[in-house]
């Protein structure tokens, strides 16, 4: 499998408009915060295209900071291999490739695995409540699919996103969640392509919600070895309807 290539599309919901930080203190850590928050945002939903470089003159007009945060929010995402640096030349959005994709899928399942399997162990009443909240709100968001609208695919991503959080909340082990928020960062790049090409068709669209409910369902009947195989396979499916597709 070759290498990905990315684009910037009217998919992207920051794509249009300059982002005007406006920190809640004038602390310059809080600032850069933002600014790290901000462009880091701007990577994962494919505003700034895999391989793009990344110019400070662009940057700088774009979030209406100076090169100081800029270059502290980079060398972070440089950290968390988000951007690369080629040459000394400056920061690059790191690429994307199917091969990258498989092994961050894969091992996203498995850390997921865990977390549901700790989480059915320890989850108690309140964990239960959160879950079933959780996704009722996702089901109730189901009309903003009904156009397609960036903005609102991204509000029901959000609570989709929410709804996992809940099922993973209940391991109760920080280090376990820290790995599986990465984990999810790094595939959300595969994931948003995934979401532009196949969430507005009705078929997927059912299928990904009885997912949802197969799942609820053994979480609550505290059947590990189902739920574990459900959120594996669950997880798997964006990864095995792009694996094969040229970008």
């Amino acid at each position: 499998m070759g290498h990905i290539s990315g684009r910037r599309t009217e998919w992207n919901m920051t794509a249009h408009a300059n982002t005007t930080l406006t920190p809640s203190t004038h602390s310059s850590d809080n600032y850069a915060t933002q600014v790290l928050s901000q462009l880091k945002q701007d990577i994962l939903t494919g505003y700034f295209s895999p391989g793009e470089k990344l110019r400070m003159v662009r940057l700088k007009e774009r979030y209406q900071v100076g090169v100081s945060p800029l270059r502290e929010a980079l060398s972070q995402l440089l950290v968390e291999q988000l951007v690369i640096v080629e040459n000394q030349r400056g920061f690059t959005v790191h690429p994307i490739s199917a091969e990258e994709m498989a092994d961050i899928y894969h091992t996203r399942a498995q850390i997921e695995g865990l977390c549901v399997g700790q989480a059915i162990e320890r989850g108690d009443d309140a964990w239960e409540a959160s879950i079933l909240a959780a996704a009722h709100r996702l089901k109730k968001s189901a009309e903003l699919l009904d156009e397609n609208s960036p903005e609102n695919i991204q509000r029901w991503e959000a609570l989709h996103q929410e709804f996992h959080t809940a099922i993973a909340a209940g391991c109760a082990s920080p280090t376990l969640l820290h790995v599986r928020r990465s984990l999810y960062e790094k595939a959300s790049r595969y994931r948003n392509l995934w979401l532009k090409r196949n969430m507005l068709n009705r078929t997927v669209f059912h299928a990904n919600q009885q997912q949802h409910q197969d799942l609820i369902d053994a979480l609550l009947a505290r059947d590990s070895e189902s739920a574990v195989q459900l959120i594996q396979e669950h997880l798997l499916g964006p990864y095995r309807a792009l694996k094969d597709t040229e970008f």
